[in-house]
């Protein structure tokens, strides 16, 4: 987390949690859903405005996190911003170079690649990673990558119906919807925007 946003949270230590205007995408793009599109339908049936700002982009990367119950969450300064989710809290790539397998999330571009633990398929061919940062949906355009993986038997592969998912990896895709989540302090009560 940020020096600015661990600051701010001294300094403001119960600032109301927001939900509903943030989401994240299945290709591992942020998008911002005001008033009339939450009103116009759930995510991702609605998807909103598309984060294009690249420093805003990398702010929230730096920032995101999940709570105790699963829920992934942008520590904007003082204010937890709770995340819509499309698939899962990571988006991930698979690329290749020199001959070796290199994974990485949404939230890097670059660095040390994660290890991957499992792979899962879902009902409508989607595959998902179990890695060391957490779990993932791996991007449609890097399935190529991907299925050399597989077929070079680096990672071992399930099949697991998506409804199943977020329960047994621990996440929520949509934490307003969802469980109820903990309460703020007294008197701030929850926005939806």
């Amino acid at each position: 987390m940020d020096a600015i946003v661990i600051a701010a949270l001294k300094k403001w230590p119960a600032v109301p949690a927001c939900h509903g205007w943030l989401a994240l995408d299945a290709r591992g793009d942020w998008y911002l859903r005001d008033d009339p599109t939450q009103a116009a339908g759930p995510f991702p049936a609605v998807k909103g405005s598309r984060l294009l700002h690249e420093a805003l982009r990398d702010f929230i990367a730096r920032n995101y996190e999940p709570d105790a119950q699963g829920a992934w969450f942008f520590q904007n300064g003082p204010q937890r911003v709770y995340v819509e989710l499309e698939a899962a809290p990571l988006v991930l790539g698979v690329q290749w170079q020199d001959g070796l397998c290199a994974v990485r999330s949404h939230l890097q571009q670059d660095g040390v690649p994660l290890a991957v633990q499992g792979a899962w398929l879902d009902e409508v061919g989607r595959l998902f990673l179990e890695t060391d940062a957490g779990f993932g949906i791996v991007r449609s355009l890097d399935m190529d990558g991907a299925a050399d993986a597989l077929s070079a038997g680096l990672w071992p592969l399930t099949e697991l119906p998506f409804a199943e998912m977020p329960a047994r990896f621990g996440y929520r895709l949509s934490p307003q919807r969802d469980l109820p989540l903990p309460a703020d302090p007294p008197g701030k009560p929850h926005e939806t925007l």
